[in-house]
């Protein structure tokens, strides 16, 4: 009798969700809007995401436009960046502000990757975490009589393989992050 993986391999696909929406968020040097995504601004008493409050464009590879829709929003946008730990500071000019990304150095480069590696190490357990439910539950259906010695040990295989083809599309994210930083 087959195990039904459909839930495992919805999991494990948004373990991999997670981990490539992390690496998005990982400054490489280029600007994106994905950079500014995590970043809340208090706009008439309520926290707001930036791109709610302001339209976001990039100007060229290491600058982003952010243009307010109500331009008596600006200092609240930069308290935002402020309290956002990112690192960068926009400049206010007559449009709105810009902001602009530095160079990665050779230090920030390695310290990026460490957080990317840390990022897919969590992404790892979320999938070893989900093997082991599934493990359990084909194991517990032997005992309950529902599966053979067979059945069990074809549905653990089967685990196997798609744990380890989550592992290697993890790994594939990982390995374009790694160029994308050190480019």
């Amino acid at each position: 009798m087959s195990y039904n993986f459909s839930a495992f391999k919805q999991s494990l696909k948004e373990a991999e969700e997670w981990v490539a929406k992390e690496f998005t968020g990982l400054r490489t040097g280029r600007a994106t809007i994905s950079l500014l995504d995590g970043i809340q601004v208090e706009s008439y008493g309520t926290r707001m995401s930036l791109s709610a409050v302001a339209n976001l464009s990039v100007e060229d590879a290491r600058t982003i436009r952010i243009s307010p829709w109500d331009m008596s929003q600006i200092q609240e946008i930069e308290k935002a960046f402020v309290n956002s730990n990112l690192g960068i500071t926009p400049a206010v000019d007559d449009k709105g502000l810009r902001v602009v990304f530095p160079e990665l150095t050779s230090e920030r480069r390695v310290a990026i990757l460490k957080i990317a590696k840390e990022r897919l190490e969590e992404g790892r357990i979320r999938i070893r975490q989900e093997r082991e439910k599934i493990v359990k539950d084909i194991q517990a259906r032997e005992k309950d009589g529902e599966y053979g010695k067979d059945d069990t040990q074809r549905n653990k295989e089967e685990t196997d393989k798609i744990t380890k083809e989550a592992n290697a599309r993890l790994d594939d994210l990982l390995t374009k992050k790694e160029k994308e930083i050190q480019s």
